[in-house]
């Protein structure tokens, strides 16, 4: 199965790695938000090399589901991408969102330095306080980035009327954001 290729990222563009779950989910939530240039799915965190999705959903890989989200900051900043990352899924549950299970659905934010990881940790102090349950997101150097299969990219747009998770998990999900569906 083809792969996609590495995500881009442009001249003056930051980017920062995320795990929230099924990344169908989350790609369909960053991809609306104001200032985001591209979003790609893909995995993260793991052991083995170029790990494919049924490998990954197996578990034994270690790998997270992300979404590798670039922004330009002259628009949207780290701290705006972060709150919609709190707002796009549930923090306190370990391995798990919603029906999705496993160590491939753990929440996660892969930071790519100190300035990064700075940010990431006020914004997990903010959203502490926002939660009664604790927090269970891993704070965790950016490591080696795996795009995704080509069928996973864009999949909602792609998928939205066609696919039942579509339809009752993802369509929920944005709006209940306010975001479009």
């Amino acid at each position: 199965m083809p792969f996609a290729p590495p995500p881009q990222i442009p001249p003056g563009a930051e980017y920062i790695t995320l795990g929230a779950g099924c990344f169908w989910c989350t790609d369909a939530v960053f991809q609306q938000l104001p200032g985001i240039l591209s979003v790609t799915s893909g995995y993260m965190g793991g052991q083995r090399p170029n790990p494919t999705y049924e490998q990954v959903c197996s578990g034994a890989t270690g790998h997270a589901e992300v979404s590798r989200v670039v922004f330009d900051p002259a628009i949207t900043s780290l701290e705006e991408v972060l709150q919609a990352f709190w707002r796009a899924h549930d923090p306190t549950t370990l391995n798990r969102q919603g029906g999705d299970e496993g160590t491939q659905y753990r929440s996660a934010i892969f930071y790519n330095d100190q300035a990064q990881r700075a940010i990431a940790e006020k914004s997990l102090a903010e959203a502490r306080r926002r939660f009664v349950d604790p927090i269970v997101t891993e704070l965790t150097p950016v490591a080696e980035f795996y795009p995704a299969e080509d069928y996973h990219q864009d999949y909602y747009r792609l998928n939205k009327l066609r696919n039942p998770y579509c339809r009752a998990v993802i369509g929920p999900k944005l709006k209940k954001l306010g975001l479009e569906d």
